[in-house]
């Protein structure tokens, strides 16, 4: 289905973008239309595809997981890339994955409590079939993490 957003669209995936749980009553409220609308037009966003749902954003360390990384993985065959993103969907710890060109075949972020926790996780990963080596690189310091804020710069 291809659906081109308009304006009303644009500003109730703002609302929505800032806050998930915003009643659609209050969305028509804010916006001077009905909550009909709003739902009818959630519908359609949803129905296209575009609102794949929603969800909560978790503040790991508040939980004690302090730890990220980003593991580059190379492989030791490129058409083992799925049984390997497989593998990597039983490792909790295991948040983001992407098949990405480049030095390695799949690039993924980890969360874990500490160093030591971080080198489980790596060699769990390691021990995965056709993993040939990995490469691990620290996140000092998390600055933007945000997957919803490109829908502000999204042009209409």
């Amino acid at each position: 289905m291809n659906y081109q957003l308009d304006e009303i669209d644009k500003k109730i995936l703002d609302f929505l973008v800032e806050n998930t749980r915003m009643p659609f009553t209050e969305i028509a409220k804010q916006m001077d239309v009905s909550a009909g609308t709003i739902h009818v037009r959630v519908k359609k966003m949803e129905d296209a595809g575009i609102i794949l749902g929603s969800s909560l954003n978790i503040d790991y360390s508040k939980l004690d997981y302090h730890f990220t990384a980003f593991i580059g993985i190379l492989l030791t065959k490129s058409n083992r890339t799925q049984e390997v993103l497989k593998e990597l969907g039983t490792i909790p710890n295991v948040i983001e994955a992407s098949v990405i060109s480049g030095k390695y075949n799949i690039f993924c972020k980890v969360k874990a409590k500490n160093t030591e926790d971080a080198k489980r996780i790596i060699y769990q990963i390691d021990d995965i079939q056709d993993v040939m080596r990995t490469e691990s690189m620290i996140s000092m310091e998390e600055h933007i993490s945000d997957k919803n804020r490109l829908i502000q710069a999204v042009t209409i």
